[in-house]
């Protein structure tokens, strides 16, 4: 099994920042993709940023040029670096970690951590 623990969210005034975590442990292999999504009350989850093991990344159009996200480099770690926040961005923010099955690689399987909280508002 694979488990995720974010951390870092939190109440900021509109264009300030802060700086989400995520760690992965358990069964983590080493290609993978891990990502943040975000529900807002009322909404759909949402795709926010994800990156490869190989270093790709992708973003929400929403959240371009402010958001970065980023892999540690010695655990299984994510992070996101949220500049410039707008109380748009007022959401749960999720991560998530998508791997091959070790028993069957062409299938793949998502983990999801708990949530962390997000509130931008003055």
């Amino acid at each position: 099994q694979v488990q995720l623990v974010e951390s870092g969210g939190g109440v900021v005034q509109p264009e300030g920042s802060l700086r989400l975590s995520c760690v992965a442990s358990g069964s983590v292999r080493n290609v993978n993709v891990m990502g943040w999504y975000r529900q807002a009350t009322g909404e759909q989850r949402e795709l926010v940023a994800d990156v490869s093991s190989t270093g790709y990344t992708n973003y929400a159009n929403s959240v371009k040029g402010r958001f970065t996200i980023s892999r540690g480099n010695t655990q299984n770690t994510v992070y996101l670096q949220m500049n410039n926040l707008k109380p748009e961005d007022t959401a749960v923010y999720y991560c998530n970690l998508n791997q091959p099955r070790p028993l069957n690689p062409t299938k793949r399987h998502n983990y999801w951590g708990q949530g962390t909280h997000v509130t931008v508002s003055s």
